[in-house]
């Protein structure tokens, strides 16, 4: 065994073969022994090199199809012995409505709305197993129901926080529920407040002390409502019976909040990529930033008021083409918003567009667009109003000429 590299025996007996080659092919024996000699040789064992399953065609890492349509999603594996492929939905009970076709693609036809969510393409043969992922997104859908749904007890008072689902392609709002407990017998006596938009919690105040009560959190957008989130318990905090001293009064604190520095913009092959850095001076936590854009040197909209604090970059697709577009950020820390960071300018003439997650907000306000479109058609009017009534005086003027013509001369004798 010293003459091959990587090879060894261990203590027990074992061979051990650090890279498998073909130098490890053939048959091999075991022969036991100590000081009194052996009993003999082991059944014959032969070694034979296989190949684990590699990937040759992997699938995407996300996909963006319309609900109702068909998806088609390829992957291909190669091994010896030649590997099984199947398909998996991460989460999911039971048995997939999903179908494979003969190149062991997964096709998602029609596509549903409970078909969206992260798949696994599993290879597998005699020597190993290898998984590839992909996120299907399933656009034109209600949205999903909002995830990690937490209540925190405060006084005479409840903080509900929760992270959102996916919102079906279409920008969706929150409204928390909650009842207090035992629980009515109709949902309708359940008492519901609308969230902020883009908000991810809430405070509902006036809740009576040392009460149970639980909260469940809906999502909505354009096409309807998702399903409810999973319903959570907790009791308010009520007074406390035991007698403090008076607070001290409160002194004045000066809150230094600076804009996000070095905005930049940066075209990628899935959207337009945006960077830059914290601010340089805060005396207090930061909260996170919210992005803000115009189109055309409109005004001003908000793009995204819920990036974490965290972050220093954002993916902004479905832009619209041949426009041009300015981008600045905001800082914001409890209840205090930085001014605005420097403007970055982005032009997307000729670049792709890509489908996007959650609509841009339109950039038109809706009674600027009223008006326009009522004045186009007092103006349509108008015309033709004017161009009836120049052909009526043609008409009018030409059957004057005409009598005029028919009429016979006037003779005067002497």
């Amino acid at each position: 065994l010293s003459q091959l590299p990587g090879w060894s025996v261990r203590p027990d007996g074992s061979i051990v073969i650090a890279t498998g080659n073909d130098d490890a092919l053939g048959l091999y024996r075991c022969t036991p022994y100590n000081s009194y000699g052996t009993a003999g040789e082991s059944r014959p064992t032969r070694v034979l090199l296989k190949d684990p399953p590699a990937f040759t065609v992997r699938p995407k890492e996300e996909y963006f199809q319309e609900v109702g349509r068909e998806l088609v999603i390829p992957c291909e594996a190669r091994g010896d012995p030649p590997p099984t492929i199947t398909w998996l939905k991460v989460g999911s009970v039971g048995k997939s409505s999903a179908q494979v076709d003969g190149n062991n693609s997964l096709v998602l036809h029609p596509l549903i709305k409970e078909q969206h969510g992260v798949w696994e393409c599993t290879a597998t043969n005699q020597v190993a197993s290898v998984t590839a992922a992909t996120s299907v997104h399933v656009l034109g859908t209600s949205p999903h129901a909002v995830t990690n749904v937490s209540v925190l007890p405060l006084l005479l008072a409840a903080n509900i926080s929760w992270e959102p689902g996916f919102d079906g392609g279409y920008f969706q709002r929150f409204s928390v529920w909650y009842t207090p407990l035992p629980p009515p017998r109709a949902h309708h006596d359940w008492v519901s407040l609308s969230v902020p938009p883009g908000a991810q919690h809430l405070l509902v105040e006036n809740l009576q002390p040392d009460t149970g009560y639980q909260f469940s959190v809906l999502a909505q957008n354009k096409l309807g409502s998702g399903p409810f989130s999973q319903i959570v318990t907790s009791v308010p905090r009520g007074f406390p019976v035991t007698t403090v001293p008076p607070e001290p009064p409160a002194m004045t604190v000066y809150v230094f909040l600076s804009p996000p520095r070095a905005l930049m913009a940066n075209e990628t092959v899935r959207g337009v990529l945006l960077r830059w850095e914290p601010p340089a001076r805060a005396s207090v936590a930061l909260s996170g930033y919210a992005l803000e854009l115009r189109q055309d040197k409109g005004g001003w909209e908000v793009l995204e008021r819920s990036i974490p604090g965290t972050d220093t970059q954002l993916l902004v697709p479905g832009l619209i083409k041949d426009a041009f577009y300015e981008f600045r950020l905001v800082a914001f820390a409890g209840s205090y918003i930085s001014d605005p960071s420097n403007t970055v300018n982005v032009s997307t003439a000729g670049m792709e567009v890509y489908p996007s997650r959650t609509q841009l907000p339109e950039l038109l306000p809706q009674p600027v667009l009223a008006g326009v479109i009522g004045g186009i058609c007092f103006l349509s009017v108008a015309v033709i109003f004017s161009t009836m009534a120049a052909c009526i005086m043609n008409r009018r003027r030409a059957a004057r000429v005409r009598k005029r013509r028919q009429d016979p001369p006037l003779v005067f004798s002497p």
